[in-house]
């Protein structure tokens, strides 16, 4: 029967009630249950799996620059950063009042580090995280648009709880990328949040959106109910290389 009640299991996907029933059969504990006892620990075994395999799907989905934890990050006092406020991102109620975080500092400092870890925080709440290059997610937009696809990609952008986007400002905005960073930022304004880094400072992003009317347009709901994060001290990827050499 024990061998039935298993195939069933895997045969119904649930991956967590199937390896907690075999354990249990396996060590010989299955009579230290009662009937409610050994329910409530399949239940909960199944409910676990889903979970951690829905972690899993967010992280794939989320396609991250790196893999990345706030308990590794670099508190150094040169660095400017207050752990205190990293971990209260940690939490991730930034996304549930719609938030946005600005990134800003030198290159190599650790920006997209930072971004990529409060964005696997988000993942482990089970958020909907999506990273991108700013620059290539713009390419990749223009391309949708002659494919007749841009309106899927923008739906699927809109419907992430935190949208990252890294290296903001390394090229400036032409007249087709000025339109689409507009629309992501409208429809994400007062609803989902946004992380964007950027090696310039925020009040140069004008200079680089261009066009004042959009660009005001733009960072207006940009900054809008915005944490600012603005990272000093030595490149960390010099700094990795000088150690290592």
């Amino acid at each position: 029967m024990n061998d039935t009640t298993l195939d069933k299991m895997k045969k119904m996907n649930l991956h967590g009630m199937h390896r907690a029933f075999k354990t249990s059969i396996e060590s010989g504990k299955m009579e230290d249950y009662t009937a409610d006892e050994m329910v409530s620990t399949l239940i909960e075994s199944e409910s676990d799996d889903r979970r951690n395999r829905g972690i899993v799907r967010q992280l794939n989905n989320a396609k991250f620059r790196y893999k990345a934890s706030l308990e590794e990050l670099n508190y150094g006092t040169d660095r400017n950063l207050d752990k205190n406020q990293i971990m209260r991102f940690g939490d991730c109620t930034f996304i549930g009042k719609h938030e946005n975080i600005l990134i800003t500092g030198s290159t190599g400092i650790g920006k997209s580090y930072i971004a990529s870890a409060i964005g696997h925080q988000a993942c482990s709440l089970n958020h909907k995280v999506m990273y991108h290059n700013t620059a290539k997610l713009m390419g990749k937009l223009k391309i949708a648009k002659g494919e007749g696809s841009y309106v899927r990609e923008i739906a699927k952008i809109e419907r992430q709880s935190l949208l990252i986007l890294d290296d903001f400002g390394l090229q400036p905005f032409d007249q087709q990328s000025r339109s689409i960073l507009m629309e992501i930022i409208e429809d994400r304004h007062g609803k989902a949040s946004t992380i964007i880094t950027s090696q310039v400072p925020v009040n140069k992003w004008y200079d680089i959106i261009g066009e004042q009317t959009v660009a005001d347009a733009i960072m207006d709901r940009i900054i809008h109910q915005a944490h600012r994060l603005e990272i000093k001290g030595e490149s960390m990827r010099k700094k990795d290389a000088r150690i290592a050499a």
